[in-house]
């Protein structure tokens, strides 16, 4: 299968999303290709994924995707199916998206409402987790990857062109994290997930 596959895409804009309140309280469900046509209110995962030696899992979404191509982005992810928890998302997502198995459940840190206040609103749950394994990235995902530092990330901030919620997940992570506080390593077990 590669990055122009009809199929896939036909298969993702087909794909059944839980649409949610302001309190993401489930009100609907509704096929994902319509929930983005019409705004509709939903959820999605953030899944910031670091090597072994603390470089985070950097790439390129594909040309195809039906949000936000072609665009840069330091989380793997996307939406959650209907019934589908985040944490059940977040480690599909994870492992489909970096093309590993057995990868150690994602840690879950927070939720945010990302809102462009052009429409297009999803309650995002963010995570992290320790990949040590080499990744395969799905090619009908993921167009270009990389492992980049911390410092290496925040110098292309403003050169590179990057998914808005993802860059406000990224902002929100930092500002969790408090400038003292090294990135965690991910290998212990949240206390509490979000709300299914």
């Amino acid at each position: 299968m590669t990055a122009s596959d009809p199929s896939h895409a036909a298969r993702s804009a087909e794909e059944i999303l839980d649409i949610v309140d302001e309190h993401d309280r489930v009100v609907d469900r509704r096929p994902r290709a319509e929930a983005y046509a019409r705004g509709l209110r939903h959820r999605c995962v953030f899944v910031e994924a670091r090597d072994a030696s603390g470089r985070v899992f950097t790439h390129r979404r594909t040309a195809t995707k039906l949000v936000f191509p072609s665009l840069y982005d330091t989380f793997v992810g996307g939406v959650v199916g209907a019934g589908e928890s985040y944490d059940e998302a977040a480690l599909r997502e994870a492992q489909e998206e970096l093309g590993v198995s057995g990868l150690p459940r994602p840690e879950f840190l927070f939720k945010f409402l990302y809102d462009d206040g052009a429409g297009r609103s999803w309650w995002s749950a963010v995570y992290q987790v320790r990949c040590a394994s080499p990744v395969r990235p799905q090619p009908e995902e993921v167009a270009w990857h990389g492992f980049l530092t911390d410092e290496e990330i925040e110098a292309r901030l403003d050169t590179w062109e990057w998914v808005p919620d993802g860059l406000e997940a990224h902002r929100r992570l930092r500002e969790f994290r408090g400038p003292a506080q090294d990135p965690p390593g991910g290998e212990s077990q949240p206390e509490t997930s979000p709300s299914a």
